[in-house]
């Protein structure tokens, strides 16, 4: 039975060795995000008064449904009515180039989403190869640890292996747009807060330099902010702010409930998901070139007329 699922989980692996490269590449570029976010966040820098004045400047109409502050290049975007404007949060003007820390996450964050655009179905069928390839690894039992290429392989996997689980699992609820830990649907609010009034009600509460992204969505304004290094969502009514509730499973596999912890938890989970990639890819490599070897170096039996000959 183990030589059947070795070969079913070499062959898995294989097949999907390509997308998966991508997916755990560009999660090792995602998992250090909220480490990097947090620290790039400069407290005190930005007030409520600041952020109104710059939106009766570059959105007098109040068109722009929703506004992200990226603390790595200090700049807002305000994002609605047809267009996107960013703007310096030093001089208050228009932002005539980008972080390229933002430019790089915005594109393994859509990348690891897609793939290739239109191609979301092949991260989710990704993803769901490589907890099979998970559970085959279990189904042939307990490794014999050593060390060479095959026992750091084995050591690598069985060491981690709720982690491992856990990071692709996640995944697939997100995919499938399941929610673990949610309370239920809310009911919607009337009608979405103005984002200017919804800016001075975060102000009232929260230093608005962690102030992540304002912005409607379902019917309310939700905002998420930075609570030192826990980005937590926000409902914004005019009553005030509620904390909206929480989808772990967003949560986990994002890694935002806490920026150090869970940050360096998702990059040593993508790390070891690199290197199991690529030693399994190594040892096939290896027994592949092996073989041909092997067939070569058996010695070819003597025709008959000559073992009757001696």
């Amino acid at each position: 039975m183990k030589p059947y699922l070795l070969r079913l989980h070499r062959w898995t692996s294989l097949l999907f060795a390509l997308p998966l490269a991508v997916v755990i590449v560009t999660g090792l570029i995602l998992s250090v995000q909220p480490m990097l976010q947090d620290i790039a966040i400069r407290p005190g820098s930005l007030d409520g008064t600041k952020v109104e004045g710059l939106l009766q400047k570059f959105d007098p109409d109040s068109k722009a449904r929703g506004l992200f502050i990226d603390p790595f290049a200090n700049q807002m975007r305000l994002q609605g009515g047809g267009a996107s404007v960013d703007v310096d949060l030093a001089t208050g003007e228009k932002a005539t180039s980008t972080s390229a820390l933002t430019g790089l996450f915005g594109w393994a964050r859509g990348t690891h989403q897609r793939i290739i655009s239109g191609f979301g179905w092949l991260v989710t069928a990704s993803t769901i190869a490589m907890l099979v390839i998970i559970a085959l690894g279990v189904l042939m039992g307990l490794p014999r640890l050593r060390n060479s290429l095959s026992g750091w392989h084995k050591g690598m996997a069985w060491f981690t292996l709720p982690l491992v689980v856990l990071s692709p699992l996640t995944g697939l609820f997100l995919a499938l747009d399941v929610t673990v830990g949610a309370s239920g649907p809310r009911e919607p609010a009337a009608r979405p807060v103005p984002l200017k009034e919804a800016v001075r009600l975060i102000a009232a509460q929260h230093d608005m330099s962690r102030v992540i992204s304002i912005g409607a969505r379902g019917g309310r304004t939700l905002a998420r902010i930075d609570l030192g290094g826990d980005l937590t969502a926000f409902t914004v009514t005019s009553q005030g702010l509620t904390p909206a509730s929480r989808n772990w499973s967003r949560i986990l596999h994002e890694g935002t409930w806490s920026a150090l912890i869970a940050g360096g938890l998702n990059l040593l989970v993508s790390v070891v998901l690199a290197g199991l990639l690529m030693t399994g890819v190594i040892i096939w490599g290896r027994r592949s070139l092996r073989r041909p070897q092997r067939n070569r170096q058996k010695p070819r039996p003597l025709p008959d007329h000559k073992v009757s000959a001696a």
